[in-house]
């Protein structure tokens, strides 16, 4: 049985709530659980105290017997110094599209031409 530490939502329409859990991979995501270790409360302020409540025994324990965090879970779990997780980056997300590049090429060559233009003058 593969195991998961990850999230499962709760709270109303447009004020989630997400209890830290423990439970089987194939299982939902608000569907069934083994245990809960903790709460998340995301509408809180980022330096509020009891935004990430995690109780780090059980979360040990569970880490040990092979459960996996997902990356939001992870980022609490090496926040509080359980794990190690290393910083993604991904370049390529931050480039322009090609029809973006081809707009910037055009304006650089109209640009180009106005400057050439003033200066003949």
């Amino acid at each position: 049985m593969s195991l998961k530490i990850r999230l499962a939502r709760g709270g109303a329409k447009k004020r989630p709530y997400y209890r830290i859990v423990i439970a089987d991979a194939r299982s939902p995501r608000d569907g069934r659980f083994i245990e809960k270790i903790g709460t998340f409360n995301p509408l809180l302020a980022k330096d509020a105290e009891n935004r990430v409540v995690l109780d780090l025994d059980k979360a040990k324990a569970w880490l040990e017997k092979g459960a996996q965090p997902t990356d939001r879970v992870a980022r609490f779990l090496d926040a509080a110094g359980l794990l190690k997780r290393e910083a993604k980056n991904n370049p390529k997300k931050g480039e322009p599209g090609e029809k973006a590049k081809e707009r910037a090429k055009e304006r650089a060559e109209k640009a180009a031409a106005g400057t050439e233009d003033a200066a003949a003058e």
